[in-house]
């Protein structure tokens, strides 16, 4: 192999170290190109500052809901001495926005501006960091200094306590007499003597939709001919003992669903399950016959007075047609498991009407109604039935939304609800079911876990009716750019 007859130092020598000092085209231009580029945009901003123009701020996207004014910086940073506040003051978020406080006496109010951040793409403004919740709630402090919540949560898959209801031991407070386990056993006794397995949204569904309810009371026709609800009269629930009162009804309509609300309460956003009702979910098992006279007719779930004037009436207008019943004797029907009731002669059709009504009641009250409702009886009067009582949301102090989850089996979060024999019995899933799929260490494979998923800041119930501020070309900036 033959050797280099040229060396390094040799070839070094070769590069012209002071090529710099010497004039070239090319560094000309780009001397004098580094100093016009600063000059003209320094000039370009004094000039637009000058006209009042916002194009020379960078601001960045706005969020989808205040995306309409991206042009009126003015709108939320009000301009002192010619310039623009960095900061937005809450007074401009006020201005459009109502939002009450937290609650009256907690210790420290955050500017809006900390929780809600703009320009940063189109997001929800409601999507706030843990940060923005963990600055109070990791260390919670009130005015009274007596927290009447859990003083010490930083976010929700990590140290987030059990659900209020669990963990206070709190019982449901509901008075119907229900029993999970029974009906979703299999081979149940149907309407018409049918074996049915009934499934958890028979009963319990997130919207009602066009989709038929497959034990709700059926359409039959009557002896006028009209077609009603078989053994129903429709009614909506009063506020008073969670019992009903007749409302019109035109013939050949639908059962309509009953209201069960308590007195106070506020109807149910549409992600939230609405408790069951008689005509809607029960009424083709839970049949009201009354006298077998009448065959299959029933009386109407109402209260105790309406029944009872129902039965005055039905009677009467037996024994209008039939007058030689009132001196027949009907035998004791031995298929009742209570205490066999002696049969009594009536003297004439009003007494006979007595009789017979207080016979159907009695079967009533100590059979049929008894198997779901609380009675509370005094002699000699109708009894009075315990209010529903029947809890729509439990959590309060947060938000879910049940129609997110549809994709779920009911069971897979409510897993007691196959075992639950008592109405007392609280089936709400626990933190640690949620923190299952609402997880942090893997956001890209987890649903979301911040708080604002279940949580608020504002007490909306506190808020008031906000006042119109801006036209549509105050809002996009139309006005100003007209009048120049």
């Amino acid at each position: 192999m033959l050797r280099r007859s040229r060396t390094t130092k040799k070839l070094a020598k070769r590069i012209d170290l002071q090529y710099f000092t010497r004039p070239h085209v090319f560094r000309r231009w780009r001397f004098w190109l580094s100093v016009a580029v600063p000059v003209i945009a320094l000039g370009w901003f004094v000039t637009q500052r000058a006209q009042g123009g916002q194009k020379v701020y960078s601001s960045g996207p706005l969020a989808a809901s205040h995306a309409v004014f991206t042009q009126q910086c003015s709108l939320c940073h009000v301009a002192r001495a010619g310039n623009f506040a960095t900061q937005v003051s809450d007074e401009a978020c006020l201005t459009c926005h109502d939002a009450p406080v937290h609650h009256a006496n907690q210790s420290f109010k955050p500017a809006c501006s900390s929780c809600h951040v703009e320009h940063k793409g189109s997001r929800l403004l409601s999507a706030t960091s843990d940060s923005s919740c963990s600055q109070c709630h990791a260390d919670l402090q009130t005015r009274d200094g007596q927290p009447h919540y859990v003083a010490s949560i930083k976010k929700f898959a990590g140290d987030h306590p059990e659900f209020s209801p669990l963990r206070t031991g709190r019982r449901d407070p509901g008075k119907i007499k229900f029993n999970h386990y029974i009906h979703l056993q299999h081979q149940l006794m149907g309407p018409n003597n049918t074996r049915v397995g009934m499934s958890c949204d028979d009963c319990h569904r997130i919207s009602k939709g066009n989709e038929e309810w497959p034990y709700a009371a059926s359409l039959d026709v009557s002896r006028e001919g009209k077609s009603v609800p078989q053994g129903l009269k429709p009614a909506a629930l009063s506020n008073s003992g969670g019992t009903a009162e007749a409302v019109p009804f035109p013939s050949g309509s639908p059962l309509p669903v009953m209201d069960t609300r308590e007195e106070g309460q506020s109807r149910p956003q549409w992600r939230y399950i609405e408790p069951p009702t008689f005509g809607q979910n029960c009424a083709a098992c839970h049949t009201l016959q009354f006298d077998k006279r009448f065959g299959n007719d029933q009386v109407p779930h109402e209260k105790p007075e309406v029944i009872h004037a129902f039965l005055l009436k039905r009677f009467a207008e037996y024994i209008a047609t039939h007058p030689e019943a009132v001196h027949e004797v009907s035998p004791p029907d031995r298929q009742i498991p209570e205490k066999s009731r002696l049969p009594r002669v009536a003297r004439n059709a009003s007494e006979w009407i007595q009789f017979r009504a207080e016979d159907a009641e009695w079967l009533l009250w100590t059979k049929t109604c008894k198997q779901c409702h609380t009675l509370n009886s005094t002699e000699g009067q109708l009894p009075i039935v315990a209010s529903s009582n029947l809890t729509t949301r439990w959590l309060q102090h947060a938000q879910f939304d049940h129609q997110a989850h549809g994709m779920m089996t009911c069971t897979s979060c409510h897993t007691n609800t196959e075992k639950s024999r008592e109405t007392s019995d609280v089936l709400l899933p626990g933190v640690q079911t949620c923190q299952q799929c609402h997880r942090d260490d893997k956001p890209r494979e987890s649903a979301e876990a911040r708080c604002f998923e279940c949580h608020q800041y504002h007490d909306w119930t506190k808020t008031k009716r906000t006042r119109e501020k801006f036209t549509i070309p105050q809002l996009r900036g139309v006005a100003r750019l007209e009048t120049r």
